[in-house]
């Protein structure tokens, strides 16, 4: 059960701690923010409600505890990271229980995100030890106009030594060997995950961040928090320094701003909504990594195997009842095979069983009540300008059943608005291009897919498509967690992935030896 066992230490009551400066508070607040299970929709959970003073607190934690983590060698902070990554497996079970009663993913669902997430901060580690452990040595007169007296050194690590014989003068002293030369991590990076993958989308920011050298201050969403402070408990578990990774939970109307526009915050990596928009106009110079949803489009042509493109269809597009960013939302299907298509997903979702995420169902209850609200009122409007109902719709509280909405216009909100939620549109066209026009009138730009069995066809369109990621023949995915991942448009800002993520959390810093007279060797 959630705060038991090894995690009976974060619960106060009936109140779960947030993390601060290597300890499990309660905020002084005396306030609380509760949590509603979306099958239930009753207080499933609550968590502290931290004020704008202790976040100032934790903000010189994480300062204070950067600077010492800066310093520690590379295979030791590896080495703390793959401890957290087997704890988090370990511990999938109570974690992934508060993902069902948090965000109502289904239970398989739920285990395998937390087994990830721990994959993946082991993955982190072993990448960050290859690419952060390199460095580039550039001479002078490869540029024209320049002789070779000069030696550029850089790095995106802490310390690299020449192990060379020059005299260096310091102190009034000659020394055989120069002095380091620092590359400081970025700092303090704020990590702002979504409430549909709290533990994966979290550890992507963290795992980069810490093998970086930089230390964390992680916002968890109010859906997901819970799940979210069980994560961070294994990386305490672990025994990494105190104040290095904090966890601070709360209402946005009363943090959020204070957390983004903190002078202490040297990089946001956040993945949402418009909210990420509204943090991108506020954050100033402060380099940013955001993922912000997407209107991912599935164009078909009609050579495509409609099997494949229907079973790929039922798993992007509805799987976790469409809450993905990466979600096919859009349909877009040459008229010839339209109707044969539209037959077989009708098939596959005929199938589809629809319930409690605790039963493992296939389709569980949205998020909140608002959420299904919106995708109720995005239904209703396609129902009143004449799309074809493919099921009859049907609602539970946030239940929503499956449904496939065929002759969608393009004057229909479903057609360009991210229902994220299990409705799909399908919109007939005649031409590749009215396809390629369509995705690309969105103000989107996350993932798209084609469906041919022409390579040729599918590169040109996917070079037309202005998307971040184009999957040929498979649906939308981020993933696996190594590959690029990114968004255009209102999608996002810079790119995610392992690699990526390590990257844009460091700086790259230069030195150059001047020599007092040019040198070749074998010259």
């Amino acid at each position: 059960m959630a705060g038991t066992g090894v995690f009976a230490e974060i619960l106060d009551g009936d109140i779960f701690k947030y993390y601060a400066d290597g300890e499990w508070k309660t905020s002084s607040s005396g306030k609380f923010v509760p949590i509603i299970n979306p099958t239930t929709r009753e207080t499933q959970y609550k968590v502290q409600a931290c004020t704008q003073e202790e976040v100032n607190k934790v903000m010189e934690a994480a300062k204070n505890a950067q600077k010492s983590w800066a310093k520690t060698p590379l295979w030791k902070r590896a080495e703390l990271l793959h401890k957290a990554a087997a704890i988090l497996k370990e511990q999938k079970a109570p974690i992934a229980e508060c993902l069902v009663k948090e965000i109502a993913k289904p239970a398989k669902d739920a285990v395998t995100e937390v087994v990830r997430s721990g994959d993946l901060v082991s993955y982190c580690a072993e990448e960050g030890v290859r690419i952060l452990g390199e460095g580039k040595f550039l001479v002078s007169d490869s540029f024209p106009g320049n002789e070779r007296n000069k030696y550029c050194l850089t790095s995106k690590q802490q310390m690299l030594r020449i192990t060379g014989k020059m005299p260096y003068k310091i102190c009034g002293e000659l020394v055989s060997v120069p002095p380091p030369f620092d590359l400081i991590p970025l700092g303090v990076i704020l990590a702002i995950p979504p409430f549909n993958y709290p533990v994966n989308l979290a550890v992507s920011k963290i795992g980069p961040a810490l093998i970086a050298g930089n230390s964390i201050v992680l916002k968890p969403p109010t859906q997901g928090a819970v799940a979210a402070l069980h994560m961070v408990h294994c990386f305490h578990l672990a025994g990494f320094p105190k104040g290095l990774i904090n966890c601070v939970t709360g209402k946005g109307s009363e943090i959020g701003d204070f957390l983004t526009m903190h002078p202490s915050v040297k990089c946001i990596s956040f993945t949402g909504g418009d909210t990420g928009i509204a943090i991108s106009k506020k954050a100033g110079m402060v380099p940013l990594q955001m993922e912000l949803g997407g209107k991912d489009a599935c164009i078909i042509l009609e050579d495509a195997d409609l099997d494949l493109v229907a079973a790929s269809i039922l798993k992007g597009g509805f799987s976790y009842s469409g809450q993905r960013c990466t979600a096919i939302k859009v349909v877009l299907v040459m008229e010839s095979v339209a109707d044969a298509l539209v037959e077989k997903v009708n098939a596959k979702l005929a199938k589809l069983t629809v319930g409690a995420p605790e039963d493992d169902c296939d389709i569980t209850p949205v998020v909140t009540e608002s959420s299904a609200n919106f995708i109720e009122g995005l239904i209703m409007d396609a129902k009143q300008k004449k799309a074809t109902f493919c099921q009859e719709y049907k609602r539970e509280g946030n239940l929503i059943y499956p449904l496939l909405l065929d002759n969608v216009q393009p004057n229909m909100r479903i057609a360009w608005e991210e229902p994220f939620g299990p409705v799909l549109p399908v919109i007939r066209i005649s031409s590749v291009e009215e396809g390629i026009h369509h995705c690309n009138a969105s103000n989107f730009g996350l993932q798209g897919c084609i469906f041919t069995r022409d390579i040729n066809k599918a590169i040109l369109i996917g070079d037309a498509m202005e998307t971040g990621t184009v999957q040929i023949n498979s649906a939308p995915a981020r993933g696996p967690d190594h590959f690029p991942f990114q968004g255009f448009k209102d999608s996002g800002i810079g790119s995610q992935g392992i690699t990526n993520s390590i990257n844009m959390m460091t700086k790259i810093k230069s030195m150059v030896i001047n020599l007092p007279t040019p040198t070749y060797s074998m010259g």
